[in-house]
């Protein structure tokens, strides 16, 4: 049985164990499992990939996005770029397994995205500096779309929060959130910015997918924003992770 899996610590919910669960009995693909590997350190992952035999790829998540990159062998250009890696291809033709990183962060939000993008969109803001806008900012660059970062702590180049004032919103019609404020149980939480600003001009689109819809996308909407959440975006890079791991 070739088997799969997410490294990661802790994990206390997976939203990939989910879908590839269901994928597998949706599509009656058999011989396969998807497991959690919850290792507590990175140093772990080499012994890992020697015991688990069958083991032909893994998706990775926090801590570990960044760490993980010495035990790999090859990097695709954007998990290069952004140097930062969620989904690992294991192959194991030869005597010792050859491993190759990806980024699909970058594949799950541009495609996602991509299909609301209007001519008006030209200008994003987005929200944090983290792992996460690093993926959406190389996604942006790509859609040709110009971007400047916003955060409390910024660098020269970016918006302070406290700088985002009428001509600035006004200036960038696409705002995308990549901190985890308001994600769940914390859903009052939101990005501090000037939500009385935005108008039916705008396009919000949050990496957050649970709840549904955010305090930052309800503002958003209430406002008349276009809103988007990271469902579609978690679900694309799924498939692209799928893609990466089975097609030779």
């Amino acid at each position: 049985m070739k088997k799969f899996g997410l490294i990661g610590f802790p994990l206390t919910h997976s939203f990939s164990k989910k879908y590839y669960d269901a994928k597998f009995e949706r599509e009656q693909i058999a011989d396969v499992g998807y497991d959690l590997y919850p290792i507590p350190e990175i140093e772990v992952f080499p012994r890992l990939v020697a015991e688990e035999h069958s083991l032909m790829g893994v998706n990775v998540t926090i801590p570990y996005k960044i760490a993980v990159m010495n035990y790999l062998h090859h990097l695709s250009p954007e998990a290069e770029a952004i140097a930062a890696v969620n989904c690992i291809r294991i192959e194991r033709n030869s005597h010792d397994p050859v491993l190759t990183g990806y980024n699909t962060d970058v594949y799950g939000f541009a495609k996602s995205l991509k299909p609301l993008l209007l001519p008006r969109h030209q200008r994003a803001l987005v929200l944090g500096n983290g792992g996460a806008a690093k993926a959406v900012t190389y996604a942006l660059a790509n859609l040709g779309i110009v971007f400047t970062l916003v955060s409390r702590s910024p660098r020269p180049g970016q918006y302070h929060y406290a700088q985002l004032d009428a001509t600035v919103m006004a200036n960038h019609s696409l705002i995308i959130n990549t901190t985890p404020l308001g994600t769940y149980p914390a859903v009052a939480d939101c990005p501090d910015i000037p939500y009385e600003l935005i108008g039916d001009k705008h396009l919000l689109y949050d990496l957050v997918y649970n709840p549904v819809e955010t305090e930052f996308l309800k503002r958003g909407r209430t406002k008349g924003a276009i809103v988007k959440n990271g469902l579609e975006m978690l679900e694309l890079q799924a498939e692209r992770n799928w893609e990466i791991w089975t097609v030779k």
